[in-house]
């Protein structure tokens, strides 16, 4: 930061100030001094000019009101900013509260205790609460509207000060003696405040000042230390919060009168007087460190005794009472900031987060983009990027730091202008300065200093990106201490060890240009280096301690600005060495730099183009300069950016910090220099030839350039294309020889006009021509469709209808773009873009709009396949399907078919189209299917694709598995019928393709007869196809018997579980010969059931056990019942009828021996006509009685 004191205000009759406040705020400074003095002012800016802004505008006293009401001096002055009162006391002990009333201040609230005198007031952060201590030990809090809530006299204690903690949760009380106590905010005591910056000290001491930064503006980093404790002998200490053990201690070497904290916690003012050796006088001084205890500034006051000190609101100005004045010192702090690609880059701190925002406002744009970044120390920038230096976060593990280089505590992250990061390196060494050129980044500590030649990705060919990781072990990176000699050649390794050797002349400041590094240190000597490779070439010695060096643009010169703001400037190559006979000419022509200096100055910069040439600001004036020689200065305090093509830009950035959220484009000055205003000046108002001469004898490429567009504005096509050589404009020339092949000379006008970018003007002038032509095709170079297409409309005759169509397509292309799609299919309708309309159907979801757009194209349209993916891509598949087949593309549609699993229609399909490899394809995905034991699934994939007879095979061996698991016999009855049906289908289907193969020329029965012979002939597995119903018969008889039986029908149930004798295979004969053993007993046909046990006593499966059991069983029933039937089975009589094998009847089990019976369509099954005419549905199939 930089200070320098700007105004004096004197005080009537010489009174002298005791007191001085400035409410950050409303701008209001309230001073308080002998004889019962009180006066309220305030500085205004008074400016119309728009340009200035800030410190540089003249401020006025816009309030100078005396306050009446205290006799006494007056000793404290406290404001309440939230409620916009004034709080004062005089030495008699009267407290007065004032308020603001229609411009002027009125007495609100007056106190006076009579016993003691008020020794410090204090409000707590929200306003709301005051506490008051007298020199006697009391105390006393009350609040904003006058009410007092609790009072406490402090017994034996004289009291000086007090403080609020940010949070209004505790008292710091300062005692007369030097003590500090810290007590809650009802007044109970806690301890005593340890007292660090005391140790080894004697005598009497008392309390400067106590000051406790409320966090308002958020803190510069997490964990700040921002409370600040001082004592008349110098000696002070910042700590973190009130019984911090470790502060930050201070030795200013000064009697402390007064301090106080910035606006935002980031500046420690601290005031008082400093003992002069060499004079034997006091000086007033105030020096201005960091919460971290580092010193920033020393600023030396006139005056005999100077009392107070208060910053503005702002931080940009800093009132001091001395004597009977008020002095003002303006401030031009150190924010962190940088100008890359016509984007300013700055940081702020906001209450609400712990990290910096640093905001990337393209100024082209007027675009911002907002990086959070935590502990950020410094921005530095050049050409289109930016490094962001930071403390390294010890929460998150470093994944990008190199193992070798343990654990770095520092980070540079190289950033493109709006804020992306594109690599980022970490470092040991602090950080504190940094500077960077095209190639190279260089951060430097105080012993040591680090180069980067930093790689940018774009730049990079295929064979450097295979070299960028072997880059780190060539020495990309270096490190080198401030003592070292480097050579140049080989030394200079990335080894941070040696980088924290201590030094005894600590690096102040560096700053480099592509072929050169300066590093300054603190005793003034100043040492070059050669770059890329960092050789020593030179020392020089100053007499001062430099601050802020900068190089010009091809290195010759260096310009010093030091710590007290003195700018002076050193020449690098003597101007001698040049090799030509104009030496003397040349040094007079650059002037000489010994002679040269200036004060004040806080800011410059070198033009980018011109190496004599440099702004500077110094106080609120900017000065450009040109050979060392000024021109007329221009009032401004803002920073400079950028000095190119005779035009500086500059950056009102405390005007962008008082609202960093909203940055205004008028913030953003540009100024021109004397000589592109005088060429100006020149061509308006004398005319080209004489500015052609002023500009040969100062000739600038820009000011070519400007010669070469008013020789255009007047068709003076010689002079123009002369000066667009000059300025090296090819564009330009080729455009002067154009125009010198156009005949009218309208035309030429209208071609100049547009050259220069007014295009409205242009388009007019064409259209006075009637050239519709011109107009048009200048708007198609801009992109300006719409307006095309109003000029396309508005014409008279028939427009070009290729025109007409690009025209809507550009339109839909802009409305597409920003994914109005509503809007683009409108276009795209008139345009007959079909290839974006699909687009825009698919983004709308119109699944209609993209069906009747793939009908409407022709067959083979390049379009189809495309829509064909679209409607797959939203499992449409018959859409898909259309679409594919009107392009020829039947695989395509197959493909889709099987991916939505739809294998009946890519079955159809591959067989309509003679594909072989849906077959493969199809038990493929089977075999998958079953790999995963999804049986069922691959059921259901071949039924869909009507391979019946795969689906029935596996359908039985399901069948077959359950049965085996010995589950409900009732499901094991449906999964037998399921896969008989599915043979059935299987017949139907073989049936159907001969019909269809023969066309209806045979009889029915041959078809049916060939379809048969053909399935006999394909089919391997003849016990599925003929014995497909043998399962469910034998489960359906099994149930039946079983519900017979318990409904008390043992005569039919016997007669059922007879016929399950044929179905041993499927049903375990265990089961059957024990159910018939039961309904034959239970039917008292004791012969059958003998028979069974006979059968039952046989069977291998049995264990021995079981074997004894049933012997034992058949003892038991045959001792009392002879084994005879008691009336012959008809079963046995009956079963061989004439032709072989009775019909079974399938609702009661009995052999069917009429000639009259139903049988089912589905399952060829009979039954009686009687019985089953109270069944809707067949008993075994279960298909609908018809």
């Amino acid at each position: 930061m930089f200070i320098y004191l700007s105004k004096k205000i004197a005080i009537p009759n010489s009174i002298r100030l005791k007191c001085v406040s400035w409410n950050k705020d409303q701008g209001f400074i309230a001073c308080g001094g002998e004889e019962g003095l009180l006066k309220v002012l305030k500085l205004e800016t008074q400016t119309d000019d728009s340009k200035l802004k800030g410190l540089a505008a003249p401020s006025n006293l816009s309030m100078n009101q005396t306050l009446e009401g205290h006799s006494g001096a007056v000793q404290v002055v406290t404001w309440n900013e939230q409620y916009q009162k004034l709080t004062t006391s005089d030495q008699n002990g009267l407290i007065i509260v004032w308020m603001l009333y229609k411009g002027s201040w009125y007495e609100e609230m007056i106190n006076n205790r009579n016993k003691s005198v008020v020794r410090s007031m204090s409000w707590n952060a929200d306003g709301q609460k005051i506490c008051i201590v007298y020199e006697d030990g009391a105390v006393i809090v009350g609040s904003v509207d006058g009410n007092r809530i609790w009072g406490k006299e402090l017994k034996g204690i004289q009291l000086a000060h007090v403080a609020w903690s940010p949070d209004s949760r505790i008292l710091l009380f300062g005692m007369a003696n030097g003590e500090i106590h810290i007590y809650d905010n009802q007044g109970n005591f806690i301890g005593k405040m340890t007292i660090g910056c005391l140790l080894n000290v004697t005598g009497a001491i008392s309390i400067a000042g106590i000051h406790w930064y409320p966090g308002s503006e958020g803190y510069i980093e997490p964990d700040c230390p921002c409370l600040a404790v001082c004592f008349d002998n110098g000696r002070g200490q910042i700590m973190r919060y009130e019984n911090d053990e470790n502060p930050v201690l201070l030795e200013t070497q000064m009697n402390v009168a007064s301090i106080q904290w910035n606006h935002c916690g980031s500046v420690l003012a601290v005031a008082g007087c400093q003992k002069n050796l060499s004079l034997d006088k006091e000086v007033n001084t105030v020096q201005f460190y960091t919460p971290f205890g580092e010193h920033l500034r020393t600023l030396k006051v006139p005056g005999k005794q100077m009392t107070a000190i208060s910053w503005e609101g702002g931080g940009l100005r800093i009132g001091l009472a001395v004597d009977s004045f008020i002095y003002f010192a303006n401030i031009r702090p150190d924010y962190k900031w940088g100008f890359c690609s016509n984007t300013v880059v700055y940081a702020y701190t906001r209450p609400d987060r712990l990290e910096y925002s640093v905001v990337f406002w393209d100024t082209k744009n007027n675009e911002k983009f907002v990086k959070y970044v935590k502990s950020l120390i410094s921005i530095t920038t050049c050409g289109d990027f930016c490094i962001l230096a930071t403390k390294a976060d010890d929460s998150q593990p470093q994944e990008d730091a190199e193992p070798e280089s343990g654990n770095a505590t520092y980070v540079l992250v190289l950033c493109n202008s709006i804020g992306t990061p594109l690599d980022s390196k970490y470092i040991d060494i602090d950080p504190l300065f940094v500077t960077m050129t095209k190639t190279h980044v260089i951060s430097a500590s105080k012993e040591a200093f680090y180069t980067w030649q930093y790689r940018v990705a774009k730049k990079l060919t295929a064979l450097e990106i295979n070299q960028v990781s072997k880059t780190r072990k060539e020495g990309r990176e270096r490190v080198y201490h401030i003592d070292d000699t480097p050579t140049g050649t080989t030394d200079g390794t990335l080894d941070f060890a040696k980088a924290f050797a201590a030094t005894r002349d600590p690096i102040c400041c560096i700053t480099a240009t592509d072929k050169t590094l300066i590093v300054g240190r603190e005793s003034g000597i100043i040492q070059r280096y050669s770059l890329p490779s960092v050789g020593l070439l030179q020392k020089y010695t100053l007499n001062c301690r430099t601050y802020q060096l900068s190089l010009n643009c091809n290195s010759s010169r260096l310009a010093i600005i030091d710590i007290a703001g003195v700018l002076t400037f050193l020449d690098l190559e003597s101007r001698a060495a040049s090799g030509d006979g104009l030496v003397g000419e040349q040094v007079a022509a650059s002037g000489d730099p010994s002679k040269f200096e200036r004060k004040d100055v806080w800011d410059m910069k070198w033009a980018n183009d011109n190496p004599n040439l440099f702004a500077m600001m110094e106080k609120t004036r900017m000065y450009v300069f040109r050979n060392l020689d000024p021109e007329e200065p221009i009032q401004t305090s803002g920073y400079i950016c950028n000095f190119e093509d005779l035009e500086i830009k500059s950056v009102l950035l405390d005007e962008i910090m008082k609202d960093p959220e909203r940055p205004n484009k008028d913030y953003l000055i540009n100024f021109e220099i004397r000589s592109l205003r005088d060429s100006r000046a020149l061509i308006e108002k004398v005319g080209i030839e004489d500015a052609s001469q002023f500009i040969e004898d100062n000739p600038h490429p820009r000011l070519w350039r400007l010669l070469a567009e008013a020789a255009l504005q007047k068709l003076d096509l010689k002079t123009a294309e002369q000066a667009f050589v000059r300025c090296k404009d090819y564009q330009g020339i080729e455009f002067v020889k154009r125009l010198g092949n156009l005949q009218s000379e309208s035309m030429k006008q209208a071609e100049v006009v547009a050259y220069f970018g007014r295009f409205e003007e242009a388009e007019r002038m064409y259209l006075d021509m009637d050239r519709r032509d011109l107009a048009i095709s200048l708007r198609i170079k801009l992109g300006d469709w719409f307006r095309v297409l109003q000029l396309l409309k508005t014409g008279s005759g028939d427009a070009d209808d290729a025109l007409l169509e690009q025209a809507y397509n550009a339109i839909g292309d802009y409305f597409a773009d920003r994914q109005k799609w509503v809007n683009a299919v409108q276009y795209y309708l008139q345009g007959r873009n079909q290839e974006r309309l699909a687009e825009c159907y698919y983004m709308l979801e119109d699944y209609d709009g993209l069906e009747r757009l793939a009908n409407s194209l022709p067959e083979n349209h390049k379009l189809l396949p495309d829509i064909g993916q679209m409607f797959v891509t939203v499992g449409m598949c018959e859409q898909a399907v259309i679409a594919y087949l009107k392009c020829n593309q039947p695989k395509a549609a197959v493909e889709a078919c099987v991916h939505l699993n739809q294998w009946n229609k890519a079955v159809e399909l591959a067989k309509d189209h003679n594909m072989k490899e849906i077959g493969p394809l199809l038990a493929k995905y089977a075999s998958h299917l079953l790999e995963k034991n999804k049986t069922l699934e691959a059921v259901e994939l071949y039924r869909k694709a009507h391979h019946f007879l795969e689906a029935a095979k596996l359908m039985f061996k399901i069948a077959d598995d359950e049965a085996k698991k010995r589950t409900r016999p009732l499901r094991v009855k449906k999964l037998y019928v399921l896969a008989a049906l599915l043979v059935e289908n299987n017949h139907d289907q073989m049936k159907s393709s001969q019909q269809s193969k023969s066309k209806g020329k045979k009889s029915e029965a041959t078809t049916a007869l060939a379809g048969l012979l053909e399935e006999d002939a394909t089919s391997t597995d003849n016990r599925i196809v003929d014995n497909a119903w043998r399962g469910a018969e034998a489960y359906h008889f099994f149930l039946l018997a079983q519900r017979q039986l318990y409904d008390g029908n043992v005569d039919a149930a016997m007669k059922t579980a007879l016929h399950l004798r044929d179905y041993e295979d499927i049903i375990p004969a265990v089961e059957i010969y024990s159910l018939l053993a039961i309904c034959s007993s239970a039917n008292r046909a004791f012969g059958t059931c003998s028979r069974a046990f006979i059968k039952l006593e046989s069977l291998e499966s049995l264990s021995p056990e079981q074997r004894q059991s049933y012997e034992d069983l058949a003892l038991e029933i045959f001792t009392k019942f002879p084994p005879k039937d008691n009336r012959k089975s008809e079963l046995d009589s009956i079963s061989e009828g004439v032709e072989g094998k009775l019909p079974t009847c399938i609702v009661t089990g009995r052999i069917i021996s009429e000639y009259q019976f139903w049988m089912c369509s589905v399952c060829k099954h009979c039954a009686m006509e009687q019985e089953i005419s109270s069944h809707s549905y067949c008993p075994l199939c279960h298909s609908a009685l018809a």
